[in-house]
């Protein structure tokens, strides 16, 4: 925060608290010219108007939060760039990476910093690590059946997974869903565990256009690639783009099933079941073949933990299998 703006904020606090103090000491005083508790001339509705002073006990509890106020702005951050005298923080400020936040909880318990996200984490670790390290002792193909740690493994998914794969884990354009059990790297309970651990970053689908011929050639392999699933394309189109498509059987398979059919986990979809990453219009699909694809999934291992991993893989491999 500048200095300016700093300044302004303590200003303003603290104005507005001696502020405060100064309006409850003048309604305190009798300015009314009668005794306290005297009428003080007029009544209305039957209802007549006395000199009667604030009561006591509020008064003095106003004084009480007025204190309090200043004590606990003197302890604790709040005014400005003020850090407060206990050394208290909510939490670590400005954070860009996980390496910077481990660091710079390192560096609070070194100077003796009180950060209370820090404090409030390691209390749950204290706590529920004993359940995950006792879940995780166990297999994903069991964890799978058992409804207390299914629906930690959703609280788990929802916090860190929905954000790309919906909170239905339906997916959505270029974040692939993972209820269908069409798997690019293989639905099984280890290939499900090792994609979450340790991210996976698609080799790449490249641009097609120039080494196709051009935009012809894009649509006559789209229109052959939309024909594997049984989409009504033309003929002629579709005829001559199988011919061109011996460039992308490397990848999808002589026959577009996709690596996996292949026994090769390298992503590449198949083509033959009406499931489309990034959409299957004609339109969507010579936009792939054209431009490419590439999509990427971060490593969780070190933001989770292998346990909490273990728990989020199972709740996974359970969605797919019902």
């Amino acid at each position: 925060m500048s200095s300016f703006w700093s300044i302004w904020i303590t200003v303003l606090t603290l104005g507005t608290l001696v502020g405060c103090f100064l309006i409850l000491r003048w309604c305190m005083k009798n300015f009314a010219g009668v005794e306290e508790g005297a009428s003080m001339g007029h009544s209305f509705d039957g209802i007549e108007e006395l000199n009667n002073p604030l009561p006591g006990w509020w008064s003095k509890f106003f004084l009480v939060t007025i204190v309090w106020a200043f004590g606990y702005l003197l302890l604790y951050p709040g005014l400005g760039n003020w850090e407060g005298l206990l050394g208290w923080k909510s939490s670590n400020q400005g954070i860009l990476s996980l390496a910077e936040s481990k660091a710079q909880v390192s560096e609070s318990k070194e100077t003796g910093v009180l950060v209370q996200y820090d404090r409030e984490i390691a209390a749950a670790n204290a706590k529920y690590n004993p359940l995950f390290e006792a879940y995780a002792a166990r297999s994903i193909e069991d964890l799978a059946t058992d409804k207390a740690a299914l629906k930690i493994g959703q609280r788990l998914f929802l916090q860190n997974c929905s954000q790309c794969h919906g909170s239905d884990a339906g997916g959505a354009t270029g974040f692939p869903s993972l209820i269908d059990k069409a798997w690019l790297y293989g639905g099984t309970p280890e290939a499900i565990k090792a994609t979450i651990m340790h991210g996976r970053k698609a080799k790449g689908m490249m641009a097609w256009a120039p080494a196709l011929g051009g935009e012809q050639g894009v649509e006559e392999v789209a229109a052959y690639v939309l024909s594997l699933s049984n989409r009504k394309v033309d003929a002629e189109l579709a005829k001559a783009g199988q011919t061109k498509f011996a460039l992308c059987m490397a990848c999808h398979g002589t026959d577009g099933t996709g690596s996996l059919a292949m026994g090769i986990a390298v992503g590449a979809p198949d083509l033959t079941d009406k499931i489309w990453l990034y959409g299957g219009s004609q339109r969507n699909v010579e936009e792939s073949i054209r431009n490419g694809r590439a999509g990427v999934m971060p490593a969780w291992k070190d933001i989770l933990g292998k346990e909490k991993v273990h728990v989020i893989s199972a709740y996974v491999y359970s969605l797919s299998q019902h």
